[in-house]
């Protein structure tokens, strides 16, 4: 069951390593509360922040499901105990079938180091080098089955200088991911968001 809407959403957050874009909306009030951080690696230190946060955690690895739908199968059971709204994708280093995808179909978001539809997939910043981009920066888009494609809630853009490297590039990205995660969750968890087809319409926010 989801939220009331004139109730706080439940978040859950989903994390592959430090998880400083999880620690960023812990930070910021999204307009509802992470209830749950999840990782499919035990060894995650986004966990631990969670953890000191007085936050529940799981891990499940994905090393113990025979194939991508068993473990998206065990990840939505995990997930559905904490019945969340919305369920944030925070630097969770798997690409999900639709297993996973459709159980949270219209409440599953991703951050993601590129300017969708550029550079979907890995090593964003080493190929947006590559390609003498002068601009970068990231997404916070809906997810859908299909990789990196669904419909886009925020972007910021950084520039990209004639000194930058994949790691200096990364940083000056990562600070934008942290200022548009929060907002794009606040969107969501005050209902403002309508998605037609690919676009995502921001609706004002209420009395304004």
């Amino acid at each position: 069951m989801s939220a009331p809407d004139n109730q706080r959403k439940r978040i859950a957050v989903l994390i592959s390593g430090r998880g400083s874009n999880m620690a960023a909306l812990l930070r910021n009030d999204c307009g509802g509360d992470v209830v749950v951080v999840g990782s499919n690696k035990a060894d995650a230190k986004g966990l631990d922040v969670a953890r000191d946060a007085g936050i529940a955690t799981f891990a499940i690895s994905h090393r113990d499901y025979a194939d991508r739908e068993a473990f998206d199968a065990a990840l939505v059971a995990a997930l559905n105990e904490y019945q969340p709204d919305l369920v944030v994708l925070a630097g969770f280093m798997r690409i999900l079938t639709p297993v996973f995808v459709n159980a949270f179909a219209g409440r599953l978001i991703n951050i993601h180091p590129s300017l969708l539809p550029s550079f979907p997939g890995l090593d964003t910043h080493e190929r947006a080098l590559a390609d003498g981009v002068k601009l970068h920066g990231c997404t916070v888009h809906f997810v859908t089955p299909e990789l990196d494609r669904g419909p886009i809630i925020a972007q910021a853009a950084v520039q990209v200088d004639d000194e930058d490297t994949p790691d200096t590039l990364a940083a000056k990205v990562l600070t934008q991911e942290h200022q548009i995660l929060p907002y794009a969750v606040r969107l969501f968890c005050e209902g403002r968001l309508a998605v037609e087809g690919l676009r995502v319409r921001t609706r004002p926010a209420r009395g304004g």
